[in-house]
């Protein structure tokens, strides 16, 4: 039986199309998924991602722990309310999952898992807390739920809801979140766009949903998600990366702190990694197809393949993101082999599409 978040009622009033989305029935559209996207491009609109998980880990060794647990450093969070992105990682460097890490004060930091990979997640961490006998202690905060609000407009129409709010949290910077009262707002997303990931209690998120339907924020399902956040470059766990795939060969080396004298899961074998493909963006050259993941990509190098494929309402032709030999440079031609047919292709250095921008050349028609 699949799992439902609090908000399963309203996405139901509104018409959006259910599907599974590893064990969960999450909405993949309300009607127009195009429309979904250009809304968060050019103006605002809200996702339900309550089926993520909130962790929070505390304690006096909550910083020892995390230092050796992740991958990126958390020495680099000082400031309180200040987030990071990063992964957590076996120890043959591939990714067990990615997530984002708050600093909240010296004895809690708050952690976002994905769904699909929280149970695999805790137990890991309570293994190594087992392990390392530290005294940390861990909670599963599955009585909050998370709404996403994205888009250029997303700020003014929040506050037009949240007024009460906003002289606290209305001057966060990026990667920054801060508690006010039921609240928990952070300047994340996920999209490519402004915007917030807002963390409350169940009827605190039901009444905030209701609040931003009557403000016109539209509401967007998992299909715009993922145009969003492939046209802004971001991996998406299973796709860009998984346990058999390190973060230096899914474009993610920024998020791992190799400097440092720390060490941490997975550092050893990094360190004597030395990849042989790296990641990229594919834009089609030809009619004919599109891009989409697991097609193999033909390089004069050998064979690359694309992880995340889709076409861009934002450029309003094909893209996708792809591993490929090491050797192959951006602005390179190769072919997409698109049902027994070899499509050219543009290699191009992600994201495609930000801040409502268009970052790469197009392709003239």
């Amino acid at each position: 039986m699949l799992k439902k978040t609090f908000l399963n009622a309203e996405h139901n009033v509104l018409g959006a199309r259910m599907v599974d989305f590893g064990g969960w029935e999450m909405p993949v559209n309300y009607g127009s998924q195009v429309d979904e996207h250009h809304a968060v491009r050019r103006d605002a609109g809200m996702f339900d991602v309550s089926h993520m998980v909130v962790f929070d880990v505390r304690g006096k060794d909550a910083r020892t722990f995390l230092r050796y647990a992740l991958a990126n450093n958390i020495d680099k969070l000082q400031d309180v309310g200040r987030a990071f992105y990063t992964c957590f990682l076996n120890e043959r460097g591939g990714v067990i999952d990615d997530m984002i890490v708050y600093f909240l004060d010296d004895f809690l930091f708050r952690v976002v898992l994905n769904a699909g990979t929280a149970d695999k997640d805790i137990a890991l961490l309570e293994a190594l807390r087992t392990r390392q006998e530290s005294e940390v202690t861990f909670e599963r905060r599955d009585d909050l739920g998370i709404l996403a609000v994205q888009g250029p407009n997303a700020a003014t129409l929040l506050w037009k809801v949240l007024p009460e709010v906003k002289e606290n949290a209305g001057a966060l910077a990026p990667f920054h979140a801060i508690i006010d009262g039921d609240y928990f707002i952070a300047r994340t997303g996920y999209t490519g766009e402004d915007g917030f990931e807002i963390i409350a209690p169940h009827e605190t998120i039901k009444t905030l949903w209701q609040d931003l339907l009557e403000a016109r924020v539209k509401p967007c399902g998992l299909g715009a998600r993922d145009t969003l956040r492939l046209e802004a470059g971001m991996a998406l766990y299973g796709q860009e990366m998984d346990e058999a795939v390190t973060p230096l060969e899914a474009g993610l080396g920024w998020t791992v702190d190799l400097k440092s004298k720390r060490d941490f899961i997975g550092k050893e074998a990094l360190l004597a990694q030395k990849p042989i493909r790296r990641f990229v963006g594919l834009l089609l050259l030809e009619a004919g197809g599109v891009l989409r993941a697991h097609q193999i990509v033909h390089t004069k190098y050998g064979d690359g393949e694309i992880t995340s494929g889709t076409f861009s309402p934002t450029l309003n032709q094909s893209i996708a993101l792809a591993r490929v030999p090491s050797a192959v440079e951006d602005g390179a031609t190769v072919e997409v082999s698109v049902r027994n047919k070899r499509l050219a292709a543009r290699v191009v250095k992600p994201p495609f599409a930000r801040h409502g921008k268009i970052l790469v050349e197009p392709v003239k028609s």
